[in-house]
């Protein structure tokens, strides 16, 4: 267990860096673990345009490979509006700055269930 961590930090953070090097715009990361079975971790981030939007995702997937993982899959390409690049443990979310607020899953992610007595 201690090793897939570390693995999944260093997935995290060679995320992070290949998003900053394209200059992303609010880069978001959010642990959600305790709130769903299918990953660990959600980053997510703005690019300033389509064609930054497409740079953004593809920077994150060349530098990921160049360390060793291998994206399940990518989606939204081709209108690069909201492109979602999926790596098992982490899912990268990168998208226009008017899709990100419209869907806003910082606050889907966030929210708590309510408990009932």
């Amino acid at each position: 267990m201690k090793n897939a961590n570390a693995k999944n930090e260093k997935l995290k953070n060679t995320i992070i860096a290949a998003l900053e090097d394209l200059k992303a715009v609010d880069v978001t990361v959010l642990s959600v673990a305790d709130s769903s079975s299918v990953t660990d971790w959600m980053v997510i981030a703005t690019g300033t345009s389509n064609r930054h939007v497409k740079a953004l995702a593809n920077n994150v997937e060349v530098d990921g490979k160049k360390q060793g993982f291998k994206p399940i899959g990518s989606e939204g390409n081709e209108t690069a509006e909201w492109v979602l690049v999926d790596f098992g443990d982490v899912i990268v979310h990168v998208m226009l700055p008017t899709t990100r607020a419209f869907y806003d899953l910082e606050s889907l992610w966030t929210l708590k269930p309510a408990v009932i007595d």
